[in-house]
């Protein structure tokens, strides 16, 4: 079946789950959120979630990091 990806077309088996999807692109569950048909899908629901024919789903990474720490005599703004 054929669903969006981030906006792109995927095709997909039948009655796969989120997290199966999330399984199958080797995506590390705890580090994205997910979005089904513009509703966030929990974490606890990911592997009963099933997707549908034309379903828009987002994955979305969080990424860490941020400002380096301040050099001596700098402070943080």
């Amino acid at each position: 079946m054929k669903i969006w990806l981030n906006g792109e077309e995927r095709e997909i088996p039948d009655g796969i789950t989120v997290g199966e999807l999330l399984d199958s692109l080797k995506v590390v569950r705890a580090r994205v959120a997910v979005e089904v048909n513009l509703r966030v899908v929990r974490r606890a629901d990911h592997d009963t979630h099933r997707l549908q024919e034309g379903d828009r789903v987002e994955v979305v990474h969080f990424v860490g990091g941020g400002a380096p720490a301040p050099g001596p005599g700098k402070e943080r703004t």
